[in-house]
């Protein structure tokens, strides 16, 4: 009803009396619409209404015939959208598709291993000198997509922050220890192999998993990354130590090389990211959609690089042994992280969303760490052996959980 005009507005049917019973339309049954391409309102008076039988009587003239030839179409025409609306539809369907490409994350990780264990020469270009920026471009994507808010509230939960340290430096080194000391004990491997699993669960947590956390949980990306660069920034102490308790060897790692590290991987991408969407949102609003795949191929060059440069030492006589061992340790760092955190957090009300970050934390590390330090301060070849199964594992499995967990999330 229009308060201005006093009138009814009311949709003209293929009859001409309609009865308003209960306050509410009562169209009789005999009675049947025309389904027409446009809805079009005929004004009615309100003096037009009158009282019949206790009911409101309310009567519609119909209008009139060139009005109502608007109405009627031609049987054999088919009705064509305009066509600035197929293009807005095909718009909006490409940027769905870009959106999308995280979820063939998975498939393209493995994708790339299979590449690099066929044709090494498709990731041998894909030097070390590569992987700063590269996994530097991940977090700048974490960081356009990511507010400064959500780092502030990370810092408010020194609990969980301090449960992902326990889990990187205390739960991962102890399993490292153990499996370097079945390697060696109970399927016979070399004591490099060993030593080169315990050099595995010595060092920081892993970019990847500040990612693979994005994929599942955005919000608690920011704690990720506070956890990961946490990790990273105290690895200079704490890696030298835990090497020289499990392995018999102090490791001298490079302070400033780390702490370079850092700036260029972690903290200034981020800020890029953080004082970009700050900034200049419309330009953030653009750039969005095409992040994902460029992410997706970034993780895949991550991936398949370290494993194409290592493939003569992944492909050796112990390298089956070695990769089930390495799986197994991974398997059970996502699985201590998984239930240590659900053990502490249980009463907190995204117990499942922590449960997930603090077991990407926990079961993915920097193993390309561990390959440098092993290339640099070990003589033995084979050190660098688990090191480099371990950069495809890791990212295989944290990807795989990253695919199974935003499948029960939908």
């Amino acid at each position: 009803m229009s308060s201005t005009t006093g009138q009814f507005l009311i949709q003209r049917p293929r009859f001409n009396h309609v009865f308003l019973q209960n306050n509410s339309f009562h169209i009789p049954k005999r009675v049947q619409f025309s389904v027409l391409p446009q809805c079009s309102y005929i004004p009615v008076p309100l003096s037009s209404v009158s009282q019949f039988r206790g009911s409101k009587f309310l009567e519609c003239k119909c209008a009139s015939e060139k009005v109502s030839e608007s109405f009627e179409r031609d049987p054999g025409q088919e009705f064509e959208p305009e066509p600035n609306q197929i293009v807005k539809q095909k718009k909006a369907s490409i940027v769905d598709i870009l959106k999308q490409s995280n979820s063939i994350l998975p498939h393209v990780v493995l994708a790339s291993t299979i590449m690099a264990l066929v044709y090494p020469p498709s990731f041998t270009w894909f030097t070390s000198r590569y992987y700063a920026p590269a996994l530097g471009f991940l977090m700048f994507a974490v960081g356009v997509n990511s507010s400064e808010k959500d780092f502030i509230e990370a810092f408010k939960r020194p609990d969980a922050i301090f449960t992902g340290y326990v889990g990187q430096f205390v739960v991962k080194p102890l399993l490292g220890y153990i499996f370097g000391i079945i390697a060696v004990t109970v399927f016979g491997l070399p004591t490099p192999l060993g030593a080169g699993i315990m050099l595995v669960s010595c060092v920081s947590g892993a970019q990847l998993s500040n990612y693979a956390t994005f994929l599942t949980d955005p919000p608690l990306a920011p704690l990720s990354i506070v956890m990961t660069s946490l990790s990273t920034a105290t690895a200079v102490f704490v890696t030298p130590m835990l090497s020289l308790l499990l392995i018999g060897k102090r490791l001298p790692v490079d302070v400033v090389g780390m702490v370079s590290s850092i700036l260029q991987i972690v903290i200034a991408p981020i800020t890029a990211g953080l004082l970009l969407n700050r900034l200049f949102p419309r330009l953030c609003e653009a750039m969005r959609p095409f992040l994902p795949p460029l992410s997706v191929l970034d993780t895949a060059c991550c991936v398949g690089a370290p494993l194409a440069i290592n493939i003569n030492s992944v492909l050796s006589p112990f390298g089956l042994t070695v990769s089930l061992l390495i799986v197994a340790f991974h398997l059970s760092a996502f699985i201590a992280g998984y239930f240590l955190s659900g053990s502490l957090f249980h009463k907190a009300p995204d117990v499942k969303a922590l449960q997930r970050t603090l077991s990407f934390e926990t079961g993915m590390q920097s193993s390309l760490l561990a390959l440098a330090l092993a290339n640099r301060f070990f003589q033995d070849p084979l050190v660098s052996v688990p090191p480099a199964i371990s950069t495809v594992i890791m990212s295989l499995m944290g990807f795989a959980l990253v695919m199974i967990w935003a499948k029960k999330k939908e």
